[in-house]
């Protein structure tokens, strides 16, 4: 899939990557979230309150690792007071199954996902340096197309909160001869920026590089909940593509950018060649590459459909 192993390094398994998630949620109160929350991970819920325009309740789990749930001023569709986005401390891959409990706790509370709400994805990015951080570019710019489709972003979404990445970024890191971290700024901007901030417009991308420029972290913007329902198993399934993607990155000796162009009859081939590439194979994902394959059109095993066999003929 346009990425070579390296051959002198050891490999770094996707399993051993930290993330954090933050879910945007309408429909019921911050302080009830995180009630819901600390029924799952204990401690008690405290009320920050500051700043704010945040208003934050906080959890500590028994690990002493802080939940939080803020307000989002973004969920324009509900009252200020019935806006909660839940914000996930550092996580690993065995915490996934805890998480999934928040989630589903969360959700019998009375939240839900709505048209305003999306889900973000902090890829830990400590092991990288910059030419892994060039080939996770590469390798989500290369199969755009086919991820985009994968997790149904609206056009609404690409538009304002999820941009598909700049061209221009590819660019740039095409022309660029050094693979250090500190070119990420200047290829990301097309300029060095002497402050990144956390609201520069640059962050509305579906891959967001603001993020590590500021904490360290690649966010991945692209996920939005199909309908109300806060589902832990979809859930599941994008932590383990962005974890998966993430490993393919740091163990590239390197990787091409030429963008694969959406082709509706092998879609969905295309798209489970490319997680079974990025390590999704076996029983153990196989829920998740069902999340992750249906809305692909086309046929999983066939690349141009199955062909018809004629009667008589074996």
């Amino acid at each position: 899939m346009g990425c070579s192993e390296r051959s002198t390094k050891q490999v770094v398994d996707f399993k051993s990557l930290r993330f954090g998630v933050e879910v945007e949620c309408t429909g019921q109160t911050r302080e009830r979230v995180a009630q819901a929350i600390q029924s799952v991970v204990g401690g008690e819920v405290r009320h920050v309150g500051t700043p704010a325009c945040y208003d934050p309740y906080e959890v500590t789990d028994a690990s002493g690792r802080i939940w939080r749930v803020v307000a989002d001023s973004s969920l324009t569709d509900v009252s200020s007071h019935l806006r909660a986005e839940v914000v996930s401390p550092i996580l690993t891959y065995g915490d996934i199954p805890e998480f999934q409990e928040v989630i589903r706790a969360v959700r019998k509370c009375g939240a839900k996902s709505s048209p305003k709400a999306g889900v973000h994805i902090h890829l830990d990015c400590s092991q990288f340096d910059g030419k892994s951080l060039i080939n996770l570019a590469k390798l989500y710019a290369k199969q755009e197309a086919l991820i985009l489709k994968a997790f149904g972003v609206s056009e609404e979404r690409m538009n304002r909160y999820a941009k598909p990445m700049n061209p221009a970024f590819i660019q740039r890191i095409e022309k660029c001869r050094k693979r250090e971290v500190s070119e990420i700024n200047k290829l990301w901007y097309g300029y060095q920026k002497a402050n990144p901030q956390r609201y520069d417009p640059e962050r509305y991308a579906a891959v967001n590089f603001t993020s590590y420029l500021i904490r360290g972290s690649v966010e991945f913007r692209l996920f939005q909940f199909p309908t109300e329902k806060l589902h832990a198993g979809m859930l599941r399934a994008w932590i383990v593509f962005v974890l998966a993607l993430g490993a393919r990155a740091l163990n590239c000796k390197g990787t091409s950018s030429r963008r694969r162009e959406f082709d509706p009859e092998s879609a969905r081939y295309d798209f489970r060649v490319f997680l079974l590439h990025l390590g999704l194979i076996g029983d153990e994902f196989k829920s998740p590459r069902a999340h992750l394959l249906h809305l692909m059109p086309g046929d999983a095993a066939w690349k141009h459909g199955r062909k018809a066999v004629k009667k008589g003929v074996k």
